[in-house]
C-alpha cells in the first residue's frame, strides 16, 4: 500500500469547521487505499500571535525559549485534527516533531533538518493508523526543541516523504497550484501545468509564498514529486513540481514575482567597501544567507526579514557598523525561468520594459535562472504587471 504525505497550511485549519473539512479530505484519501501521513501547521494566525505575545514580555526574546513557545501552535492543531479524524471512524495518532524522529541542527528559530528516523510513524502505519505530524519543528542532537523557520512545515512534509518512500508529497493550501504571478496583482496570471525543481526553488527564494525553497531542495535531492493543490478543490487539479527534461536549454520565462520583505543594505558613501565585519554581523542576527547584488554604490546586500531574529536589534547592529544604510523602501522583482541571460536576451528585454515605464532600477542580479531587479516598493506591483504582460502574454514564451 502506497504512502501519501499531505501538508495543510494554517489557513486550511484555521477554524474547527475547517479542521473537520480537512479531516474528511484525509479520510477520503485513506479510502482510496493509501496509507496517509499528514503534516499540519498552526491554526490560522497562531504563530504570529505567539510571536507578538513573546515580544510583549521581551523586546528580544531568547531563541531557545521562543522555540519552546511557537512550536506549541502545531501541537494544538495536530491533536485537534487527530480527534476529528477519529470521530469519522478512522484510527489516528498525532506526533510532535521529536516523536516523529525529525533531527535538526542546533540553530534555534531557523534550524535545518539533518535526518529523519521515523520509527514511530512506520509502527503506527503498520497498525493501520493515519499519522498526524506537527510541522515546522524537530529536535536537535542535544535534545533541544527547534523550529525550522517560516514555511518549515513544507520542508517537514517533503523530508518525511523522502524518509518514508512516499509516492508524492501533496502541499494543500488556499490556491490550486503555482501561478505565473500573484493573481491578486495580475488577474490574468495562469496556473502552471508543471514546473521544474530549479525554477520552483528560484521562485520560492524570490518571494513566492506557495512553497518553501528548502522543501524544494529536499525534493530535488531525493527526487520527490511535490503536488501543489487546493485544500477545498479537486486534488487532480494543481501544479506538479518535478525534475525537468534533460537537454532543454532554450530560453523561457515561467513566472514573475516580488519579494517586499527585505532589508536592503548599501554604502552611505558610494564606492566605499563593505565593512569587514558585515558578514559576521549578519550571521549573528540569523541573516547569514543574505545576497550581494550589483548596485550603483558599488555593493549592496539583500536580507530577507523573515530570517532576522530581532528586527530592532538588527537595525541597531548594522547602524553601528558605520557607512552602511538600511533601506526598507525597496522591493526585488524577479523574472524566473531558464537561460534568461542567453540570446535573444530576455533579461535585457525585462530591464528595457521597466525603463520604458519609468520604473527606476536600483540594482540587479542576473544569472541563467533569474533576472532580479531592485525597484521602489511603491511601484513593485506595477513592475510585476508590465513584465508579465511583456514576457508572459497569452501566446507564451
Amino acid at each position: 500500500m502506497s504512502i501519501i504525505v499531505q501538508k495543510y497550511g494554517g489557513s486550511s485549519v484555521a477554524t474547527p469547521e475547517k479542521l473537520k473539512q480537512v479531516a474528511a479530505r484525509i479520510v477520503a484519501t485513506r479510502r482510496l487505499g493509501h496509507r496517509v501521513v499528514v503534516v499540519v501547521s498552526a491554526m490560522g494566525n497562531t504563530t504570529n500571535e505567539l510571536l507578538a505575545l513573546a515580544r510583549s514580555v521581551s523586546p528580544n526574546p531568547q531563541r531557545r525559549e521562543l522555540d519552546m513557545l511557537i512550536t506549541t501552535g502545531e501541537r494544538i492543531s495536530m491533536a485537534l485534527l487527530s480527534m476529528a479524524i477519529q470521530d469519522q471512524g478512522y484510527p489516528a495518532v498525532s506526533f510532535t516533531g521529536s516523536q516523529s524522529g525529525i533531527i535538526t541542527t542546533d540553530n534555534h528559530t531557523n534550524a535545518r533538518i539533518v535526518r529523519i528516523t521515523p520509527f514511530r510513524i512506520l509502527q503506527a502505519l503498520d497498525q493501520d493508523r493515519i499519522v498526524i505530524v506537527a510541522g515546522f519543528q524537530g529536535v536537535s542532537e542535544r535534545r533541544e526543541i527547534t523550529s525550522l523557520g517560516r514555511g518549515g512545515s513544507d520542508t517537514t512534509a517533503v523530508a518525511l516523504a523522502a524518509a518514508l518512500g512516499a509516492e508524492y508529497a501533496e502541499i494543500c493550501s488556499d490556491v490550486d497550484g503555482v501561478y505565473s504571478a500573484d493573481p491578486r496583482v495580475v488577474p490574468e496570471a495562469r496556473r502552471l501545468e508543471g514546473i521544474e525543481y530549479g525554477e520552483m526553488q528560484v521562485l520560492a527564494d524570490a518571494g513566492a509564498k506557495v512553497l518553501n525553497a528548502e522543501a524544494v531542495e529536499w525534493a530535488r535531492r531525493e527526487n520527490i514529486e511535490i503536488r501543489c493543490v487546493a485544500t477545498a478543490g479537486d486534488a487532480s487539479v494543481g501544479t506538479p513540481v518535478h525534475a525537468g527534461s534533460p537537454g532543454l536549454s532554450h530560453p523561457r520565462v515561467v513566472a514573475i514575482t516580488a519579494h517586499p520583505g527585505l532589508f536592503v543594505l548599501e554604502p552611505e558613501t558610494p564606492g566605499a567597501p563593505a565593512p569587514a565585519d558585515l558578514e559576521s554581523t549578519l550571521a549573528a542576527h540569523g541573516a547569514a544567507e543574505s545576497e550581494l547584488f550589483m548596485h550603483p554604490g558599488g555593493w549592496g546586500a539583500l536580507v530577507p526579514k523573515q530570517n532576522v531574529h530581532g528586527l530592532v536589534a538588527f537595525r541597531e547592529a548594522v547602524a553601528n557598523l558605520g557607512n552602511v544604510r538600511v533601506r526598507e523602501d525597496l522591493t526585488v522583482v524577479t523574472v524566473v525561468g531558464r537561460a534568461l541571460a542567453a540570446p535573444p536576451g530576455l533579461a535585457r528585454t525585462a530591464a528595457s520594459t521597466l525603463a520604458e515605464h519609468g520604473i527606476a532600477l536600483r540594482g540587479h542580479i542576473i544569472d541563467a535562472g533569474r533576472a532580479a531587479f531592485l525597484v521602489d516598493a511603491d511601484r513593485s506591483n506595477e513592475a510585476v504587471r508590465v513584465l508579465h504582460a511583456r514576457l508572459l502574454a497569452p501566446t507564451g514564451t
